[in-house]
């Protein structure tokens, strides 16, 4: 079953456009672990807030890319970006009518 991860990661301020620039790095690693989507995106209402969009092959397939030592690099590297404020919610994904 698809697994959804939808949330925001608040950025320092005046960091946002840094930080979308790091989480859009091309990334091999994320596919190859499961990763179908992921998409960044911002709103100039919030501007220190940058929204992420991921779906995966399933919810374990997101919790071992987490031990990726390319994701926990990564992870690592955003962290001095990020004000510390996260909002978000996971789901499995049950359907969709763009698809059969």
């Amino acid at each position: 079953m698809t697994f959804a991860n939808v949330g925001t990661l608040g950025a320092a301020p005046g960091r946002r456009d840094e930080l979308v620039a790091h989480l859009t790095q091309h990334s091999t690693e994320l596919a190859d672990a499961g990763c179908l989507l992921y998409e960044v995106g911002v709103n100039d209402e919030q501007p220190d807030t940058v929204f992420v969009a991921e779906l995966w092959t399933s919810a374990e397939a997101h919790r071992a890319s987490l031990q990726l030592p390319a994701v926990r690099e990564s992870i690592a590297a955003a962290r001095p970006l990020l004000s510390g404020e996260f909002g978000g919610l996971r789901f499995d994904v049950v359907g969709s009518p763009l698809r059969d």
